[in-house]
């Protein structure tokens, strides 16, 4: 058998390959010296980093060889445990900027001072699904916010949604475990279109109010730029002389609320699973920085007594409409992470952090969460020192008598690691301060050590019908298919008859077309209510997101679909109006490469067209020439794009050489396959301003009502 290459040779051609000096001995550094040395862990220059240790040319490895056995100890143990929820997560840095000092309501640093700008990262993420589940799940989205402030990080731990599925924190692991895969087959992955969280969700009537925003068009947001966040519990303010205001949190987007079709989201997940991901990675480069203003529910113990709900319930909202959201100030993410890992994956959220001027209510579930996240931190983190990482640690002075235990980097100095001692100012260490110290809120407490749920938890139907009936009628419509598709893949009828009856609670309308749905042969009967359904209750507007959408197409993004021979000037003035509109412009072509327009010009495609379906983009428009719109037409790729445009009621521009592309997608310009409506835009007569402007709308809703989707 031929002789093995020598470990000169194999790295005179690693040299060869990489392009740096391979002359036995050398390291991999430029001849400049521009590169830095490459070195192991402990700092020890590398000087092969190409074959191991071994006893003879081609003899066995050696244990001596410690630059390999770090080198492979650390890829082993490369991944840490994943969040059991909210492991798909993707974080970006910031900050918040307070509009005014908020002394008369809260000691608390980062609200003291008109201008203050804190440093802040954010994490939004999926609950249900793993990391690598995508991004367009039907599910609740994480919020989480971690203010570096000057008395400490205070943590806003919080969902897309206000509300939660259960009351009490026992039940949480049996939530999870039911909305997540099924154990005995490991599937399906980030859903819960499944016999599991539908049996549990059918028996477990508090969480019908949950229900109802999971399955709205909330749990399929367009973009983390474009949701709400809301901090879920009941907290409490207090001042610098201890008086209490209760206060519910909410984010809310400056660019206004936006979300997706499901039938576009399982498209989206197909096209591009990092949809969400990219889309924020690509604003903040990009300088369009999203923000949102942190607004304050406020109310004191009087309106807490006289509020119909119980303020401690988390499947409970307050409508705005009764206490209006104060704006206080402004979240502005301005900066993606350097590293993934280091700072979305290693980040490290607890309900319990919090600082002077901020505290807890009775909320169960608020104390349940406090007493579990400091545990999952523990156990993904691998040390209780995780508050070292650079993506956890405060940025004001710390100082306290915790010593030891693993990855232990800051060692403190002196003998002392005890408190109280009598050493001196230099070797005693830090000490407690009453005054500027963290104070509880000295709420009374009474009444015996039961396990009980209050009587003011027992109404779990009259604010899940008013949520419903608070929504357009396009969005209502939206709830009941999500119900009908997610209860059409349970297998066991007695499930789905059983959350029908639920839904009976909520809105007969809305039970019976979920019933017509799914196929029930008969109407099961309205399950029964711990306490009468309020009707009485009016709708809130606020909880609809289609109310509040936004003024500009700004932040969005426009498909511009072109062939050969497109019209230079339609093109030219559709980028202008879209970029003054401040929204992106990406141009589809049948080949990367691009195509040359009109006017002799090379237009250069960022994507081709079979991997940028219309469900990528907010808008879209056909450019095109009659021999190109031909070609196109027998582009499967080409025609979906079209029909899926229509299908979710985008507004869709043209030039009339694209007639070919239309009809072949069966929405003849000229014809009557498809009646024309005003979302369909001519470029030859309507200007691009026009066209751009129009778009603000988002969707053209008045063509779903002839659209089944």
């Amino acid at each position: 058998m031929a002789s093995t290459a020598s470990g000169d040779g194999q790295r005179d051609r690693a040299a060869e390959q990489w392009g740096q000096p391979g002359a036995a001995g050398e390291t991999h550094q430029v001849a400049d010296g521009t590169r830095p040395r490459l070195t192991t862990q402990q700092g020890v220059v590398v000087g092969d980093d190409q074959n191991t240790l071994r006893a003879g040319e081609r003899g066995p490895a050696l244990l001596e060889d410690f630059h390999f056995r770090e080198k492979i100890f650390h890829f082993d143990h490369e991944r840490i445990p994943e969040r059991v929820v909210h492991a798909r997560g993707f974080g970006a840095h910031g900050y918040f900027e307070n509009y005014e000092p908020l002394a008369p309501i809260t000691r608390a640093d980062v609200f003291s001072e008109a201008g203050l700008r804190t440093p802040a990262f954010v994490r939004f993420s999926t609950v249900a699904g793993s990391q690598g589940s995508a991004d367009l799940a039907r599910d609740v989205r994480g919020f989480a916010v971690k203010f570096y402030t000057r008395e400490g990080n205070w943590d806003l731990v919080g969902n897309n949604m206000p509300v939660f599925f259960i009351q009490d924190p026992i039940k949480f692991p049996d939530m999870v475990h039911a909305a997540k895969q099924e154990p005995d087959r490991g599937f399906p992955q980030a859903q819960t279109a499944h016999d599991n969280f539908w049996d549990f969700a059918s028996l477990t009537p508090e969480s019908t109010h949950m229900l109802m925003w999971i399955m709205s068009d909330r749990a399929i947001p367009r973009s983390f730029r474009f949701m709400e966040g809301f901090g879920v519990h009941t907290f409490r303010l207090v001042t610098v002389d201890d008086r209490s205001t209760y206060v519910k949190f909410h984010w809310k987007p400056k660019q206004g609320l936006q979300s997706v079709l499901w039938n576009e989201a399982v498209k989206i997940n197909g096209a591009d699973p990092d949809f969400h991901r990219r889309d924020l990675w690509d604003a903040i480069q990009q300088g369009a920085y999203p923000e949102w203003e942190l607004c304050l529910q406020l109310f004191d113990d009087d309106f807490a007594d006289r509020f119909d709900f119980d303020v401690l319930d988390p499947t409970k909202i307050i409508p705005e409409e009764i206490v209006p959201a104060r704006p206080v100030g402004r979240l502005v993410l301005d900066r993606v992470v350097d590293n993934f890992f280091a700072e979305t994956e290693q980040v490290a959220f607890c309900t319990q952090n919090v600082v002077p001027g901020i505290d807890f209510t009775n909320d169960p579930l608020l104390q349940g969460r406090n007493f579990s996240y400091l545990d999952t931190q523990l156990k993904r983190l691998g040390s209780p020192n995780f508050t070292f990482l650079p993506v956890n640690a405060p940025r004001c002075p710390i100082a306290h008598f915790q010593q030891d235990g693993h990855m232990a980097v800051a060692a403190p100095a002196g003998r002392a690691n005890y408190e109280p001692n009598s050493w001196g100012p230099a070797e005693g260490g830090p000490r407690e301060d009453p005054v500027a110290g963290f104070r509880s809120y000295a709420a009374v407490e009474a009444g015996p050590k039961r396990r009980l749920r209050p009587e003011s938890f027992a109404d779990h139907y009259s604010q899940a019908r008013q949520f419903y009936l608070s929504q357009t009628d396009i969005e209502r419509r939206h709830i009941a298919e999500a119900f009908t598709f997610e209860l059409s893949k349970v297998k066991h009828p007695q499930i789905r008859s059983r959350m029908v009856a639920r839904l009976r609670g909520v809105d007969d309308d809305l039970a019976s077309s979920v019933a017509e749905g799914l196929g029930l042969r008969e109407m099961p009967p309205p399950a029964p209510a711990a306490v009468a359904v309020r009707t009485d209750l009016p709708e809130s507007p606020a909880l609809s997101i289609l109310r509040h959408g936004p003024g500009s197409f700004a932040g969005r993004k426009l498909g511009v679909l072109v062939t050969a021979g497109a019209d230079a000037g339609v093109l030219a003035a559709l980028r202008a109006a879209a970029t003054a509109e401040q929204a992106n412009v990406e141009v589809i072509a049948p080949a990367v490469g691009g195509v040359d327009a009109s006017d002799h010009s090379l237009v250069i495609a960022d994507q081709q067209v079979d991997g940028a379906p219309s469900v990528l983009y907010d808008a879209v428009a056909v450019i095109a020439a009659p021999g190109g719109a031909r070609a196109l037409a027998t582009n499967p790729a080409a025609r979906d794009f079209l029909a899926d445009a229509y299908a979710h009621c985008k507004f869709i521009g043209y030039t009339s050489g694209a007639a070919p592309l239309f009809a072949a997608a069966g929405l003849e310009l000229d014809g009557d396959a498809v009646a024309h409506d005003d979302g369909i835009v001519s470029l030859d007569s309507v200007p691009a301003t026009g066209f751009v402007t129009r778009c603000r709308q988002l969707r053209f809703w008045d063509r779903q009502r002839v659209t089944v989707v």
